[in-house]
């Protein structure tokens, strides 16, 4: 057991060239393809999935070039219930949430870890760009960002427990970038190695989301207002599950000057627009938070760190306070811009991953 994994296998270049590396070290490999949903289900084409039966047939493809054994777990009900419907729900409340910081949370992680256990897999495996450690002076293991902090995907991998750390190996996490493992993809002769890179959400095509919500969830979300900060009615919108902060695209309004979305009055139906520079500020709090590198500090401990609002977002240096509710608060040395809650923020010693929460809004 101790010399064998589970390999997710998604279809695509970096899995595949992850399960190659991996027996190369000597690991005895099982390679697992996660059916999460069929297209139809979701509204999206094969083209623009990472979910179709071509995925799940280059998957097997690599496994039998490897001479892996593949299997094909259907996760689709679990995948429904703990990312889908939490991406709705989340518009819903006018949140911004990013699915797949959840997939890695209650599929990757949770679900297809459980399966490892059950096959008798000490390590769970994942072309993610990141790397993890182990401190022998805390006994804590580590998320560290990975080597090229262009493809770095520590961000959504933020609530790995230390369990699920200890237990999982990112061979890419050493690599310079994605060129690098294609020219090995390349060399394996595996039949994606030119495969293009899946779209961010699988599961809503051409970034539409509020058509896939509507189709997912029958209704029909009303219009209502933009306003500026005065309460000046500039526009009517096209339902509150179409916008999201820091937003300027896609408003369908003529204006005299650049506006962008501020906040998102749920209770009067409104969305408010504002000035660029509106959209910047300093403090946020944020809930369901977990810690990686440290245990939970003492409340009202002040944390040295840096930090990230969204996966793309530059972190920038911050102060973190765990207050009394268990909630963490986050004060920034300078603005940032366009704050959202639903997103996650993460915090970062360095390399490593201090650890992570969901943003509930600014204070």
């Amino acid at each position: 057991m101790e010399n064998k994994a589970l390999i997710a296998m998604s279809g695509g270049v970096d899995s595949s060239v992850a399960a190659a590396l991996m027996l190369e070290k000597g690991y005895d490999c099982i390679g697992v393809t996660m059916k999460l949903f069929q297209n139809e289900d979701v509204y999206v084409s094969k083209e623009h999935s990472c979910c179709s039966l071509d995925d799940v047939e280059d998957a097997r493809s690599v496994a039998y070039s490897l001479h892996m054994r593949h299997y094909v777990f259907n996760f689709s009900d679990d995948f429904a219930a703990q990312v889908i419907d939490r991406f709705v729900r989340a518009y819903e409340k006018g949140l911004t949430p990013n699915p797949c910081i959840d997939c890695n949370r209650y599929m990757k992680f949770d679900l297809l870890y459980r399966r490892a256990r059950e096959l008798d897999c000490n390590y769970v495996v994942t072309g993610h760009y990141a790397r993890t450690a182990y401190d022998a002076s805390t006994g804590r293991h580590l998320l560290l960002k990975g080597k090229n902090k262009e493809k770095d995907q520590s961000y959504v991998l933020c609530f790995m427990t230390q369990e699920q750390i200890a237990h999982t190996i990112f061979p890419l996490g050493e690599y310079d970038g994605k060129e690098q493992v294609r020219e090995l993809a390349q060399k394996y002769g595996f039949v994606n190695a030119a495969k293009h890179d899946s779209q961010d959400i699988c599961f809503v095509q051409d970034g539409d989301y509020g058509s896939f919500i509507e189709k997912r969830t029958g209704k029909t979300y009303p219009s209502g207002d933009f306003t500026d900060l005065e309460g000046n009615v500039l526009g009517t919108h096209k339902g509150m599950i179409r916008y999201t902060i820091g937003q300027r695209k896609g408003l369908g309004l003529s204006l005299k000057k650049p506006m962008y979305v501020f906040r998102k009055d749920m209770e009067n139906n409104r969305v408010i627009l504002a000035d660029n520079s509106d959209l910047f500020s300093q403090v946020l709090t944020a809930g369901d938070f977990n810690w990686i590198s440290v245990g939970q500090p003492q409340c009202g401990e002040e944390l040295e760190v840096t930090a990230k609002t969204r996966y793309r977002s530059k972190e920038g240096k911050a102060r973190a306070t765990l207050l009394p509710d268990g909630k963490v608060r986050v004060v920034f040395d300078e603005p940032q811009r366009a704050i959202t809650a639903g997103q996650a923020v993460v915090l970062y010693d360095g390399d490593i991953v201090v650890g992570g929460g969901t943003i509930l809004g600014e204070v």
